[in-house]
């Protein structure tokens, strides 16, 4: 039977339902297995990791495959490009960048970061590169940008030039975006954010719908160790349960948000795609930002996204952030708090900005 999201997400990956088992998979604390089984040993599998691949593969529409990071699951895909092209969104998420210069400086292969809201210039790149590309990097919503890309129309030229595509779903979350079904070819996620949801678990997430790339990206995971605690997958699996509800919590106040950020004449330009739980606002100079940052109570000064508590960030403070971003943007990742405090919050510091 076909079951919507939310129901996906509350019932995948769960034990039997016979007398006396446990409503959720136990997490098991095992290194090694008795010879003779399935398992082995505790890098190759574990009952956690299995349950939280079923529940987000199947929302994803593929198989999914855990990683101790997101940045562990970049480094995994990156590892299987040698002496080739990968074309990437400029304003992709730091971590990718910083790998993609070091593979970069280290011969391994070559990166070409364009802007992919113009998706003329992005088709005419991979027609200009045909057979060079291994592959096509997209983020959308970009971070911290917040700016779209075309999927369909990306994911069809790349495929024309022979890449494989990879969208990063982080900020669209499989309930607001589902790349497989657009023809990608790899879905990657920083399971930390949305996924998770709760500021408590470093981990990250590959789905793909091709088993031969699955059964080679289980295989550079056995080789490369890059696997996550069974106490993180557990984690993870529990904030997954709960996805539906925070996102559609997260994105209806964000979107309030933005609609008032934009009327407020402190702040020079909103960046919101229109959906998700994230949104950037610029202010017109990199001191207005950060005193923002400095003034409020509920909203927290912190770097990464996606939980159940605000928290927002310059993210020009970082000095290998792209020059593309403004020097007043201010990354937001809403929360699920009630609308109108976060708005007081945010007011009575924006006020501050003109006194």
């Amino acid at each position: 039977m076909d079951h919507k999201p939310a129901t996906i997400a509350v019932h995948a990956g769960r034990p039997a339902h016979e007398p006396d088992q446990p409503l959720n998979v136990p997490i098991t604390m095992a290194s090694t297995y008795v010879a003779g089984g399935d398992k082995e040993y505790g890098r190759y599998t574990n009952d956690a990791w299995v349950a939280f691949e079923e529940a987000l593969g199947r929302l994803e529409g593929g198989r999914a495959l855990s990683f101790a990071s997101g940045l562990a699951a970049v480094a995994t895909l990156l590892d299987l490009v040698n002496d080739s092209v990968v074309v990437a969104t400029e304003q992709s998420y730091l971590g990718t960048i910083g790998q993609l210069a070091d593979l970069e400086a280290r011969g391994r292969l070559t990166a070409r970061l364009t802007d992919f809201s113009d998706t003329d210039a992005v088709v005419k790149m991979l027609e200009k590169l045909d057979g060079e590309v291994a592959l096509v990097w997209v983020e959308t919503p970009t971070n911290p940008g917040m700016q779209l890309a075309d999927l369909p129309a990306v994911i069809d030229a790349a495929h024309k030039a022979g890449a494989r595509v990879v969208v990063d779903n982080t900020f669209a979350t499989p309930l607001l975006q589902q790349p497989l079904a657009l023809g990608a070819d790899i879905v990657i996620h920083s399971a930390t954010k949305f996924i998770a949801g709760h500021s408590d678990v470093v981990m990250g997430a590959v789905v793909v719908s091709d088993d031969v790339l699955w059964d080679v990206l289980k295989a550079r995971r056995d080789l490369l160790g890059a696997i996550p605690g069974p106490f993180e997958a557990w984690l993870a699996l529990r904030g997954l349960r709960t996805l539906h509800l925070r996102v559609e919590r997260s994105a209806a106040n964000a979107a309030t948000l933005a609609e008032r950020l934009a009327a407020h004449p402190a702040v020079a330009e909103v960046r919101y795609p229109g959906f998700g739980g994230m949104l950037a606002a610029v202010l017109p100079t990199a001191e207005q930002a950060d005193l923002l940052t400095r003034s409020t109570s509920l909203w927290v000064h912190a770097t990464s996204l996606g939980g159940v508590e605000s928290t927002f960030e310059r993210r020009r403070r970082w000095k290998t952030e792209s020059a593309t971003v403004p020097d007043g943007l201010v990354r937001m990742s809403v929360g699920i708090e009630d609308v109108d405090d976060l708005w007081d919050d945010l007011s009575q510091a924006l006020e501050r900005l003109g006194s």
